[in-house]
């Protein structure tokens, strides 16, 4: 649709109202109604949104640590445009009309702290080298029998699966509940996000989904609002879907995993070369080493939460090591060519609690600067188990210790800016010092009567 068209689907929308949104640092999205009214002038312009979105956590607990944003400043508002090209109809809300915004400053630029802005700039140095990037991120997540008043009643705890038993790739377990499982494939096609492939996952009441491949920064916009879209989807159909990296210590964790290929200007897969023996071109193999070299200073990126590196341990289906390998699902980097249309790399760290704008972002800078500084796949792809392979290093074990080697790093800093990184690691600072001081139920249950 034009622009015009789309204003005119808003001016003729019965409801009279339009939903944005925006998405703070952990790629939640926060939002508001507006009236039609209200909605054309900033249309036309741009709108006031508190930046307290970028002062607080996950939890809306201000941060005591921050320098973009606090008590300080008094949390005024920040600048914010919406994006026309990101328009929607909600289709489990009567088809409400529905926009993605980004930050920018008084001045009109991009803001700093702005996960999509951030995207769009790393696109920016893509496509200024000659690259266009097509990617695409998955989902598992698991779902519960149980609403937001059941979830807190319990307190978080003995939830009830959607479904009992492991199931993976199961026939059987996809008709069990087939109303929200057609509801999520067609609500989800019906609101812009196709999908490629939709199925259960090994673990009880665990889905994964595949997002349809697109230009980077629509596929960032599409993961975004698949989480979201999902949620809302399952509330509707009495259940609670949640994209924590690890739930249950004994259960599998969750993935994100971020497929990426590069374009060049005659639209031909720059990972493909015909001639090689695994069908892998030379900047291919730069890009996958960019993405070894720099992995270790921007892994917040892409395991952000104290969580992820619950997922990330040794047999469950994550990987732990710094490697690479063609089609191998036990390290960091699988390789997958093959024609000239699907070759492909899947960064397996990414995990379902990611941003998508941050972990598409890194992965996508990484690998440029792999191609940008010519580096060379010196180190032997994998063969067997890539946990196992310590040949080259492994990941840092918490959210602590990765965020202390990207906040000293002078390659994030590089890749991503100065600003961008001390205001990101110091939310990660923040997440750290909340969970450090809580009394774990795990230690109560070790402690409490023998020490």
């Amino acid at each position: 649709m034009t622009n015009k068209q789309i204003l005119e689907y808003v001016k003729n929308h019965p409801s009279k109202k339009v939903k944005l949104a925006v998405t703070d640092i952990d790629g939640i999205l926060r939002g508001k109604y507006v009236s039609v009214d209200k909605f054309l002038g900033i249309a036309e312009s741009n709108m006031g949104f508190c930046d307290v979105v970028f002062g607080w956590d996950a939890g809306d607990v201000a941060y005591d640590n921050g320098s973009y944003t606090g008590w300080h400043s008094g949390y005024p508002d920040a600048k914010a445009r919406v994006d026309l090209s990101t328009f929607r109809k909600i289709p489990w809300e009567n088809d409400v009309p529905f926009f993605l915004g980004e930050f920018i400053t008084d001045e009109g630029s991009p803001l700093y702290v702005c996960p999509r802005q951030l995207l769009k700039g790393i696109v920016a140095q893509s496509e200024s080298a000659g690259y266009t990037p097509y990617f695409s991120q998955e989902f598992e997540w698991f779902n519960f029998a149980e609403t937001p008043q059941s979830l807190h009643d319990k307190n978080f705890a003995k939830l009830t699966p959607l479904t009992p038993g492991m199931f993976g790739y199961s026939i059987l377990r996809s008709t069990y509940r087939n109303d929200f499982f057609t509801a999520l494939y067609d609500g989800m096609t019906k609101f812009n996000v196709p999908l490629e492939g939709l199925h259960t996952e090994t673990g009880p009441g665990v889905y994964e989904a595949a997002i349809t491949y697109s230009g980077v920064l629509e596929a960032a916009d599409r993961a975004v609002l698949f989480k979201t879209g999902t949620k809302e989807i399952a509330y509707h159909n009495g259940i609670i879907a949640t994209f924590m990296a690890k739930f249950n210590e004994n259960l599998p964790g969750c993935s994100g995993h971020v497929h990426q290929s590069l374009l060049d200007k005659k639209s031909k897969n720059v990972f493909y070369d015909e001639k090689d023996k695994n069908k892998m071109s030379e900047k291919f193999r730069s890009y996958i080493a960019g993405q070894l070299y720099c992995m270790p200073f921007i892994l917040p990126m892409i395991a952000p939460t104290i969580n992820s590196y619950k997922r990330l341990v040794e047999g469950a289906w994550a990987p732990t090591t710094l490697t690479w390998a063609v089609d191998n699902r036990t390290v960091a980097l699988r390789a997958l060519p093959g024609s000239s249309k699907a070759t492909r790399l899947e960064t397996r760290i990414v995990g379902s609690d990611s941003n998508p704008y941050l972990a598409m972002a890194a992965c996508l800078a990484a690998g440029l600067y792999g191609i940008k500084k010519g580096l060379k796949l010196k180190q032997p792809a994998t063969v067997g188990n890539g946990y196992r392979d310590l040949s080259n290093g492994s990941l840092p074990r918490n959210l602590w210790d990765a965020t202390q080697a990207m906040k000293e790093s002078k390659i994030a800093a590089e890749l991503f800016g100065e600003k961008f990184v001390q205001h990101f690691t110091q939310t990660r600072e923040w997440e750290w010092k909340q969970f450090a001081k809580v009394v774990t139920d795990w230690e109560l249950k070790r402690y409490l009567e023998i020490i």
